[in-house]
C-alpha cells in the first residue's frame, strides 16, 4: 500500500511565557486504505496531531508529505487547495450551517473547489445523501435532524470531493449509544468498501479497538503503534 501521510519529527509548540508542546517529535506513516484511530487522555496532543495532518495548523519543526506531496513550503492558498481536494474533515459537532439546507451544506466543499456544474454538484450531493439513508431529508434545515442524522450529513459533505483522506475528531464523542455504532460503520464502509483512508481521534476505547490500527499518545508523544490485524503493538517510529 502507498503511503499517503508521511510525517517526521513532528513538533508543535506553542509560543508563550511559558511555551507549551502540544506534539513532541512524532514519526508516523500512514497507508492508503487503512482505518486508524487515534487516543490518548486529555491533553495528551490527539486534536493537535490531526489538526496538523490535516494542515490545519503548521508543526513549528519536522516535516510532512501528504500523498506525496511536501507541505512545508507550501503557501496558506496551496494548503487550502490541498485541503479541498485531498482531505475531508469530520468534527465531533458537525458544524452544519444552519440557514443552509442539508443538501446546501453537502455542496460547500464543491463550490469551493470549482470543478463542477451546478446540476453536478445537486446531483453528486443527493447521492452522497442517498448512500448515507439521508434521502428523505435532503431539503431539511440541521435542526430539522436527529443528532446522528446531522453527522452522517457532516460525513456526506466530508466526502464531497472525493478526498483520499478522511480526518474525524471525535465524531461519536456527541452522540447516543446506537448513532455512534452508525457513525463508526459508515467510517468502517469508507475504508473497506469505498477504499479511503479514515484517521479518527476517539476517547472510545471500544470503537478504538475495532479499527485496523491505533496510535497512543501521552503528553504530545507517540507511546505506540499497535495494528489490530496481528495484535502486537510497536515501538513509535520516533523511538
Amino acid at each position: 500500500m502507498s503511503a499517503l501521510i508521511e510525517a517526521e519529527h513532528l513538533t508543535r509548540i506553542l509560543p508563550a511565557v511559558v511555551p507549551v508542546t502540544l506534539v513532541k517529535d512524532i514519526s508516523v506513516t500512514v497507508a492508503a486504505r487503512e482505518f486508524v484511530a487515534i487516543t490518548g487522555p486529555s491533553g495528551s496532543g490527539k486534536s493537535s496531531l490531526l489538526y496538523l495532518l490535516g494542515l490545519l495548523d503548521r508543526p513549528s519543526s519536522g516535516s510532512l508529505r501528504i500523498a506525496g506531496e511536501d507541505v512545508s513550503t507550501l503557501s496558506e492558498d496551496a494548503r487550502a487547495a490541498l485541503r479541498l481536494s485531498t482531505l475531508g474533515f469530520v468534527f465531533q459537532f458537525h458544524f452544519l450551517l444552519p440557514e443552509f439546507t442539508v443538501r446546501e451544506n453537502v455542496e460547500i466543499p464543491m463550490r469551493r473547489l470549482g470543478r463542477l456544474s451546478r446540476r453536478q454538484m445537486r446531483a453528486r450531493a443527493g447521492e452522497l445523501l442517498e448512500s448515507l439513508g439521508l434521502v428523505g431529508h435532503v431539503d431539511k434545515r440541521p435542526d430539522q435532524l436527529s443528532g446522528g442524522q446531522r453527522q452522517r450529513v457532516a460525513v456526506a459533505r466530508a466526502l464531497a470531493n472525493d478526498p483520499p483522506i478522511v480526518l474525524a475528531d471525535e465524531p461519536t464523542g456527541s452522540l447516543d449509544s446506537k448513532s455512534s455504532e452508525q457513525v463508526f460503520q459508515i467510517l468502517d464502509e469508507l475504508v473497506h468498501v469505498r477504499g479511503k483512508t479514515v484517521l479518527a481521534v476517539t476517547h472510545d476505547i471500544g470503537l478504538a479497538d475495532r479499527m485496523d490500527r491505533r496510535l497512543h499518545l501521552v503528553d504530545g508523544r507517540l507511546e505506540s503503534d499497535e495494528r489490530r490485524s496481528t495484535g502486537a503493538a510497536s515501538r513509535p517510529e520516533n523511538g
